[in-house]
Parts: structure tokens; C-alpha cells; sequence
């Protein structure tokens, strides 16, 4: 890896498809590494008024530890990656959503009177998954497949069909787009429960409900991280191959 002090033009994806290690830095100065990964350093730091310096220096340390040993998404075949993401993260979502919609639900009636802003948390999170079943379902039936079949006609150096849909970047581009619009509600959830820190005088539900939420947005923030920035433009690329 290059001297990451000369790297201030490369694009935040680019960091954390390399090594996962480094989503957590971004994190923690508030970039969003998964649906804006397309921005450089520079211009995230520019922006927001982040000292690059400080940012480059945290993300060195990230990588020379040892004691989270990051999984290299990056050198997975696209047909796996494509299994793994319905498999663990579509899953996930589609596990999490009818308790955590359950438990939202239970504390808007005992707590809204007190913690008005749970109507408009339950509001976006019941508008986000709606989003996110129709979002997943696309995929599975129509992106996902076409991968599948791009990966297996170039193993048997074969052709592939054009699609329906002309080039995998229609597709690819209404999902970003989509991800985009739920990276939106979940920066205002996140705002609106203060990054999921209950009140004082929550109880265990209330706690309970804001961990999950925590855990489901760092989920997405990996599945969107995993599409966007290495599923996407390496199916971009392999289609080109066909061309």
C-alpha cells in the first residue's frame, strides 16, 4: 500500500474495500464511507473541515494493528460476494425488521408523550425497510442473477444474453440512489436518538430497541459499503469484458 500521507486523492471506498479496518476511522470522524464512498480525501476533510493529517495518521494506525483482522471482501469471486450479501445481510434485514418495528411500536404508546421524536424514529425506520424489501427483492431477481451469469459464462468463455434492462449500470445506478435515500433516514435516526444513546430514565426496552438500532445501521453501513463500493464497479468492469 502506497504512503497513505500521498494519498489525499484517493476515494474513501477505495480505503475501506481495501481493508475494512479503516470504516470504523471514518466513522468516527462522521464520513460516511458507504453511500458517499465516491469522495476523496480531500474533499471530505475540505468540506467538513477535518484535518487531513489527523484523519491519514488514525487510518495508518488502523492498518498497522493486528488485532482486528479484517476480511478481504475485495479478493472474492463476484458470484460469492453477490450469495454472501443475500445471505448474511438481506437475512439480517429481514430478521431484525419485525422486532425491532414490534419494539418501536410498544414504546412510542409508553414513552411518546414524554419522547415525542420516537413517532418520527419509528416513522423513518417503518419507511426504510418498506424501502429496503423492495430494494433487496430487485436485487435477488434481477442484478444478482445477471452476475451470477456474467461470472459463469466468462469460467466457460462463453457469451452472455443481453439483458432486459440493457447494461448493468441501470440497474446498479437505481440501487445506489436507493441506498442513498436510506442512508438519508438513517443519518436522521441516528441524529434524533442522539447515535442510539437512550435517555435517562429509559428503561430496558428503550435500551434494548436503540442497541438494535445501532447494530442495524452498522449492518447496512456494510451491506450498502459491499455493493457500492466492490460488487458494483467490479460487475461494471466484467461486463465490459463481454463488450
Amino acid at each position: 500500500m502506497e504512503t497513505l500521507s500521498k494519498e489525499t486523492q484517493k476515494q474513501i471506498g477505495e480505503f475501506v474495500a481495501q481493508d475494512y479496518r479503516t470504516a470504523a476511522i471514518f466513522s468516527k470522524y462522521g464520513i460516511d464511507f458507504c453511500c458517499k464512498g465516491h469522495r476523496t480525501i480531500e474533499e471530505v476533510c475540505t468540506k467538513n473541515d477535518i484535518d487531513s493529517n489527523l484523519l491519514l495518521t488514525d487510518l495508518e494506525k488502523a492498518l498497522s494493528t493486528n488485532t482486528d483482522q479484517s476480511i478481504d471482501y475485495k479478493s472474492w469471486p463476484l458470484d460469492l460476494l453477490a450469495e454472501y450479501i443475500e445471505k448474511k445481510h438481506h437475512r439480517y434485514v429481514e430478521e431484525k425488521t419485525p422486532v425491532i418495528r414490534q419494539f418501536l411500536d410498544k414504546l412510542c404508546k409508553v414513552h411518546g408523550s414524554t419522547h415525542p421524536e420516537l413517532f418520527k424514529i419509528n416513522e423513518l425506520f417503518t419507511a426504510s425497510t418498506g424501502e429496503l424489501a423492495s430494494h433487496m427483492k430487485k436485487e435477488e431477481l434481477i442484478l444478482f442473477p445477471f452476475i451470477k451469469k456474467m461470472v459463469k459464462a466468462k469460467l466457460d468463455q462463453g457469451a452472455i444474453v443481453s439483458p432486459q434492462f440493457g447494461t448493468v449500470a441501470n440497474p446498479i445506478a437505481t440501487m445506489m440512489q436507493e441506498h442513498e435515500n436510506e442512508g438519508e433516514r438513517f443519518r436522521q435516526i441516528a441524529e434524533l436518538t442522539d447515535n442510539y444513546n437512550p435517555p435517562a430514565d429509559a428503561c430496558n426496552t428503550y435500551k434494548v430497541t436503540f442497541a438494535m438500532l445501532d447494530e442495524f445501521e452498522k449492518d447496512l453501513h456494510l451491506h450498502i459499503h459491499l455493493e457500492n463500493n466492490i460488487l458494483f464497479p467490479e460487475a461494471a468492469k466484467l461486463e465490459k469484458a463481454f463488450l
